[in-house]
């Protein structure tokens, strides 16, 4: 049952004056629950219960926090149809696309489950000590990965299960052994506060510290500020604009202590289509990003809005085959009349840019809420001069770039802001032939895609969710997959410390059994 209220760790509240109510895009009407924005008094309670839980959770052994994320995902599997229902009336998302992302949710969770009850992630290492070497002697130093405090995340608008509540930052932090606040995302906050209630129950279960987790509705823009610049508070994690994540970034940076803000943001994802797989495949692949660019009405944050490729007859066909198959694809609805809002207007906005020609825009009835696909054209001295072309339109548009030459194509890819992806559509023997445009892509993306598409995310260790500013704020680090924890952790290191006193990750016997580097050597069991 929805209540409309905050978690403020166990315990639900509701002091705050604010009000507000989701939105069902579908239906074009305010759903019925009313949501209480978290009150200044709320926000210091459950920074406070973080500050103190994580004095517990900080030293809970990764067979302990296994438990608490497997039973986490027992919790959300158990809401079942109204977890759905719910994701859907506040969305406008289909159910096969909620019930997908509640998979992919309680993948993410078990995944961190097995990685902290196998323990080698803390990445132990052990230099011992030589007290005969010359000049000095060597002292015992061992160094490992601990939690750092108190995380932040933001719910995102585009994924209100897998990048929110319990999501891909949430499952990493609290697998870190981080208490979590979570702010509440305003379009989908009944669905988060389902998820939220799995996770205390858990949590309860599993006997974790109350304060473990908290879930804060809000609004706008003042709950997530707040949270930002309390000193308790030691880390965020954002997935979204990249105002609004540049915003939290600069906020941070100006506490008293600087935190770090992992934000992974905007990105056109460029897809590069080279001469011979235009030539020869140029009909297949225009199909097949027709149906990517529309793919949940563009609304993922590695959907391709930007295609370069070199000018010629092959491009051209392209074009018009990308432009043909795009408006036989039926329109869907977007998930919120503020996205669509911000939807349109930035597409008219580019549509006014000097040189810039629509190519193809769907032009039959929709109903509201929906978003019409369209496809754009410039030359490549145009998109350089330019700057505005490079912006993302968060949406069912692409731009397809018209190069002069593989020369100005380089150019223009050495001088795009950093991408999550990039992509190359080619022949192998093209690979070698434009290698320095291959490099410049990969030099400005965080994950580079060879004949595919890059919507899609695949959960697992090899991926990179991030990429240089503004696709994230910080490149050496993904949002997705196993590794994602390292963003919540410092490294430590214990010198000359007793054996007996050291955590079981880094005493002599090894009792946890992990992985381990000792003296340079990787040592396993």
């Amino acid at each position: 049952m929805i209540t409309g209220k905050n978690y403020i760790g166990n315990l639900l509240a509701s002091t705050g004056k604010v009000k507000f109510k989701t939105f069902n895009p579908q239906e074009n009407k305010e759903n019925d629950v009313v949501f209480s924005e978290a009150s200044e008094a709320e926000i210091e309670v459950a920074v406070a219960l973080a500050s103190e839980a994580f004095k517990v959770f900080r030293n809970i052994s990764g067979a302990k926090k296994s438990e608490f994320l497997n039973q986490i995902a027992n919790e959300i599997e158990d809401l079942g149809d109204e977890l759905i229902k719910t994701y859907c009336l506040e969305s406008g998302l289909p159910e096969g696309r909620a019930v997908g992302e509640r998979g992919r949710t309680i993948f993410q969770l078990r995944t961190f489950a097995n990685l902290v009850k196998e323990g080698s992630w803390v990445e132990a290492t052990i230099d011992t000590a030589d007290p005969n070497r010359q000049p000095i002697p060597k002292v015992d130093i061992r160094k490992m990965l601990i939690p750092i405090g108190p995380v932040v995340v933001f719910g995102a608008s585009n994924f209100p299960l897998a990048y929110s509540t319990a999501g891909g930052d949430t499952a990493s932090a609290l697998a870190s052994g981080c208490p979590v606040i979570v702010k509440s995302h305003p379009m989908h906050a009944g669905t988060g506060e389902l998820v939220a209630s799995a996770i205390i129950n858990a949590a309860e279960k599993t006997g974790m510290p109350n304060g473990v987790f908290s879930n804060l509705n809000s609004s706008g823009i003042e709950v997530g500020m707040k949270l930002v610049k309390h000193p308790e508070v030691k880390a965020v994690g954002f997935t979204g604009s990249v105002g609004g994540g540049r915003a939290l970034y600069d906020l941070a940076s100006k506490r008293l202590e600087p935190i770090p803000v992992f934000a992974e943001m905007g990105s056109v994802n460029p897809v590069i289509i080279l001469p011979e797989a235009a030539k020869n495949k140029g009909n297949e692949w225009a199909k097949t990003y027709a149906g990517s660019i529309t793919m949940g009405s563009g609304q993922f944050c590695t959907n391709p809005g930007l295609i370069l490729g070199i000018k010629g007859a092959d491009l051209s066909n392209f074009i018009q085959k990308l432009s043909e198959e795009i408006v036989k694809i039926e329109p869907t609805c977007m998930l919120h009349p503020n996205i669509i809002g911000a939807f349109e207007s930035k597409k008219v906005n580019m549509q006014k840019q000097k040189g810039l020609q629509t190519a193809a825009s769907f032009s039959d009835e929709i109903n509201t809420n929906f978003g019409r696909q369209t496809i754009t054209t410039v030359e490549g001295a145009t998109f350089l001069k330019n700057t505005t072309l490079h912006q993302e339109v968060f949406g069912p548009f692409s731009m397809v770039v018209q190069c002069e030459n593989a020369q100005q194509l380089e150019e223009i890819i050495s001088n795009l802001e950093g991408q999550l992806t990039g992509t190359v559509l080619a022949e192998k023997e093209e690979l070698e032939k434009y290698s320095t445009i291959v490099n410049a892509l990969q030099n400005r993306v965080g994950r580079i895609i060879f004949n595919g598409v890059p919507t899609g995310v695949e959960v697992c260790a090899a991926m990179v969710h991030g990429g240089p500013y503004p696709a994230s704020t910080d490149s050496r680090f993904t949002a997705v997959g196993i590794n994602s924890i390292k963003r919540w952790v410092r490294p430590f290191s214990f010198q000359s410390w007793p054996n007996e006193m050291l955590p079981d990750e880094l005493k002599n016997e090894n009792p946890l059994k992990i992985s381990r580097v000792i003296d340079g050597m990787r040592i396993d069991n």
